[in-house]
């Protein structure tokens, strides 16, 4: 038998009266005809008990990492938890803006921040902006030479560690484009020059090694890289990071946010740090926290070889699959336990060969035209990385709780897709 794993499954995820799937109370099914497919639904008390997870190891120095998952409502609850928010561009500092939080609650991260974009945050007062390079130093020190107040920052180093995780989501390696590497004494330089501005004040270090790592001992031996190497500044802040892996397919085994916040606090200990140690958990609050339901438009079974399940999304509302190879499980909301016996590829409706949502899935042998299927855990880099290729309308996002589903994020329309167009 293959049966969905239902740990796959958001927290309050359970099983109707006719074997139909519901989340937070509400029926997916009708959650799907209300607002049409495709269409991302969240269990939102899961969000909730993960921010509060992180909250509750790490208080006021746990902050959400929003480029996971971003809309007003999931700022919202992140604030509501107690958990700040990292903001990697101008436009998600304006979306956490118009959430309500407050700037001295942002950490503002990335590799090539713009002038303008270092102008807004010193214009807000945001509370962390994570330097990534000298050149960015250049530009801070510009901005407060012109007027702009004087900002906290935190350093951004490479320890040298190497997690084991995709090539493109691992960045902890001395051959990265982000931060100052440690091993080449640049990391230090950095320090030396922060201190001796007038224009920045040093409050801490920070790491990141990459995403999607489940060897919880990689993020223990970069902090003791990294403990060792702000040792003789004294700064009183030591951030460690996100990347924290979840289960996406059967027989994939993660750390809880409690487990992982254990070693690293273990980790801590043994290294003696003193600062205040920070995380940036994101796809460890929201991926598991979501499904994507979409409608199978056509199945087309070419004896020998395979079958393909086409669906009306893709591509463009989870490029996952294709960017990193990622795996998905597949399911019919209908029949959320039953035995997966039919071997289908599940593709989407662009123009490419390679827009594949799921390369190898299971699904019930009596899967039809007009049922609605499913993958678990896409409630991390689906919505956040989505795309109009082939002008595609971007898909709602409801939250459901208490038996209350709640748009947050409406389908797109064929208006928004001219709003820029000046023709």
């Amino acid at each position: 038998m293959s049966v969905l794993p239902f740990h796959l499954l958001p927290d309050n995820a359970s099983v109707g009266s006719e074997g139909q799937l519901l989340i937070g109370g509400c029926d997916v099914a009708e959650v799907a005809e209300e607002f049409g497919t495709p269409v991302f639904i969240y269990d939102e008390d899961h969000l909730r008990l993960r921010c509060a997870e992180a909250f509750d190891a790490f208080g006021e120095h746990a902050v959400y990492a929003t480029k996971a998952f971003l809309c007003t409502a999931m700022a919202k609850v992140a604030l509501e938890a107690g958990l700040g928010l990292d903001v990697a561009s101008g436009g998600e500092i304006a979306v956490a803006l118009a959430a309500g939080a407050d700037p001295q609650r942002l950490a503002f991260h990335g590799n090539n921040k713009s002038v303008a974009e270092l102008d807004r945050a010193l214009e807000v007062g945001v509370g962390r902006i994570v330097v990534d390079s000298f050149e960015e130093l250049d530009r801070i020190e510009a901005l407060v030479a012109a007027g702009r107040p004087t900002p906290k920052i935190l350093l951004r180093v490479t320890p040298g560690v190497k997690a084991e995780t995709h090539e493109f989501i691992a960045t902890g390696q001395d051959d990265s484009k982000f931060g100052f590497t440690v091993s080449t004494g640049v990391a230090a330089e950095a320090v030396r020059r922060a201190i001796e501005s007038d224009a920045v004040e040093l409050v801490g270090i920070h790491c990141h090694i990459g995403s999607q790592v489940f060897r919880v001992a990689s993020f223990a031996q970069a902090l003791a890289v990294v403990a060792e190497f702000a040792e003789p500044f004294g700064l009183p802040e030591l951030i460690i990071g996100g990347g924290l892996g979840v289960a996406y397919v059967e027989g994939e085994e993660s750390a809880t946010i409690s487990q992982w916040a254990g070693v690293l606090k273990a980790e801590a200990a043994k290294a003696g740090v003193t600062a205040n140690l920070g995380i940036e958990p994101g796809r460890s609050i929201a991926a598991a926290a979501a499904i994507t339901v979409y409608e199978v438009g056509t199945i087309k079974h070419l004896d020998g070889i395979r079958t393909y399940v086409a669906v009306d999304g893709g591509m463009s509302d989870n490029p996952r699959p294709v960017l990193y190879g990622s795996g998905y499980e597949t399911f019919l909301p209908r029949a959320v336990t039953a035995d997966r016996t039919r071997d289908v590829r599940v593709v989407g409706k662009h123009c490419e060969s390679g827009d594949l949502l799921v390369r190898e899935g299971k699904v019930p042998d009596d899967i039809a035209v007009g049922d609605l299927l499913a993958t678990p855990v896409t409630g991390a880099y689906g919505h956040s990385m989505g795309s109009n290729y082939n002008k595609i309308l971007r898909p709602p996002v409801v939250f459901c709780r208490n038996g209350d589903a709640r748009l947050v994020v409406r389908r797109e329309t064929d208006e928004d897709l001219l709003r820029t167009d000046v023709g």
